[in-house]
């Protein structure tokens, strides 16, 4: 099992948006001790072919209960839908979810509830937004993947191919849904990954898209500050490194000289890394970009190269 060392566990608060009742309330909303590795997982783009059958007139169909990943056989009610794992959503919870375009919802107790927290100690809401493929996260309303002209796995390849061949030992800096940390890990020896909000992990677990960032034994997870953890780590301990942060406005602190400087002594002598910024051609990208190029130069890394495709920065050391 995955190793996850935790520091300063952070409490959260859940929503319920769709009740048996179809009203929405406050309160406990997703259990975390729920289980999901047979939770029914449910967005617009998976309740579409349940109720395609049911006015085709069919008493079943195979649909994805997992965002994608799979498909199983569905039986079709008149009044209900009812899934293998003896959980059932009514056609009015059904029709709703059809309408959330940016939301997806774990069936519970015969209930549909949106995959949605928020966190008391960052004054911040995180939910999961569904994509053709893997989901990404919602964080304070901006998406922490690419999704126009792209998706979430595909961003993550992009991201993973400016580096490669990714060997050795790995940082994450920022795990998010985990998607870079259970990438690399496919070639990598080890993948150290770093979350500061344990929200975000709580709706890392419901992500069918995520199973492998808590099973793979070769992910280490810390649950911490990036900025003050890094400095606990040994000199020259990573050949790759993979930094995607949130936005400048969200956590400044991680496109500072003072922690590039870290990323430059942790990263092995030959070794590189990824920057996230994004579209360097766009405004953002064109105003934050060279600041980022000049202050990795200045922390010591010899060659900084921009990687249009991946939206980003490759800093060799």
């Amino acid at each position: 099992m995955t190793r996850q060392e935790t520091r300063g566990t952070r409490s959260f608060e859940s929503i319920v948006v769709i009740e048996t009742d179809h009203r929405s309330t406050g309160g406990a909303g997703i259990n975390p001790s729920m289980d999901p590795t047979h939770a029914v997982i449910l967005s617009y783009l998976h309740v579409q072919p349940l109720i395609a059958a049911r006015n085709a007139g069919h008493q079943s169909v195979m649909a994805s209960l997992d965002l994608g990943l799979t498909t199983t056989a569905v039986q079709l009610g008149a009044d209900a839908v009812l899934f293998p794992n003896r959980q059932s959503l009514s056609w009015p919870i059904i029709e709703v979810i059809a309408k959330e375009k940016s939301s997806c919802f774990v069936v519970h107790d015969n209930a549909a509830e949106k995959v949605y927290l928020f966190s008391d100690a960052f004054n911040r809401a995180y939910s999961l937004m569904p994509t053709e493929r893997a989901p990404t996260i919602l964080n304070a309303g901006f998406t922490m993947h690419r999704i126009v002209g792209s998706d979430p796995y595909r961003d993550t390849l992009q991201k993973i191919r400016s580096v490669a061949p990714i060997h050795g030992r790995v940082l994450d800096t920022v795990t998010g849904l985990g998607y870079t940390a259970i990438e690399a890990a496919k070639s990598a020896d080890h993948v150290l990954t770093i979350e500061i909000d344990p929200t975000v992990l709580t709706i890392a677990r419901l992500n069918p898209w995520s199973r492998s960032l808590f099973t793979n034994p070769k992910i280490t997870q810390v649950v911490g500050d990036t900025f003050a953890e890094i400095r606990t780590l040994d000199d020259h301990c990573f050949a790759r490194i993979i930094h995607d942060p949130p936005s400048l406005s969200l956590a400044g602190e991680l496109y500072s000289g003072e922690y590039y400087r870290q990323l430059y002594r942790v990263l092995q002598r030959g070794g590189r890394l990824f920057h996230y910024i994004g579209d360097l051609e766009s405004g953002h990208g064109g105003k934050v970009a060279p600041g980022v190029i000049r202050r990795l130069r200045d922390a010591g890394f010899t060659r900084v190269i921009r990687s249009s495709q991946a939206f980003g920065l490759v800093a060799y050391k």
